[in-house]
């Protein structure tokens, strides 16, 4: 196999991913990250979460995860309301709004990639991961941040 194929194959999968960022920000008018989190928060029970089981789930740092709220928040998807078992903290809830926008959102690649590869057997996971390992060290990608899939163009909220 010529090694170019493989450079090819990775601009590919570059270009799939910027394709899927731009066409979920023109559907929904809302980010990669924001799509996520509202995914995430549908997804718990009564469709409610904190703060911190949002950020853990994301990957993403306290003063991200709080710009994405907030713009939720703002734009009616997300509402923030006292914890009932204590008040000085704040749950996160999705909202009708929220989840009318998750409904006419197209599945994100992630999420697509996720299944596929949960389908998979573990050895063969183990052979993808070996393979993805030695490209991010060829690419020196090691500390590059693995955050919710983004694009250059994009702000993580």
């Amino acid at each position: 196999m010529d090694y170019t194929e493989i450079v090819i194959s990775i601009r590919r999968l570059i270009r799939a991913i910027d394709l899927d960022s731009k066409r979920s920000q023109k559907e929904t008018g809302l980010s990669i990250p924001q799509l996520l989190s509202l995914s995430f928060i549908s997804k718990q029970p009564e469709g409610q979460t904190t703060q911190l089981e949002l950020r853990k789930h994301l990957n993403l740092n306290s003063s991200t995860v709080t710009g994405i709220v907030s713009r939720l928040v703002e734009k009616g998807f997300i509402a923030r309301q006292p914890a009932k078992e204590d008040k000085r903290a704040t749950r996160i809830s999705i909202t009708k709004d929220g989840i009318r926008i998750l409904n006419i959102s197209s599945p994100l690649l992630q999420e697509k990639l996720t299944k596929k590869l949960s389908q998979l057997p573990d050895e063969k996971l183990e052979e993808i991961q070996k393979n993805l390992t030695f490209l991010i060290q060829v690419l020196e990608a090691e500390n590059i941040d693995a955050s919710p899939f983004i694009t250059s163009s994009q702000r993580l909220d």
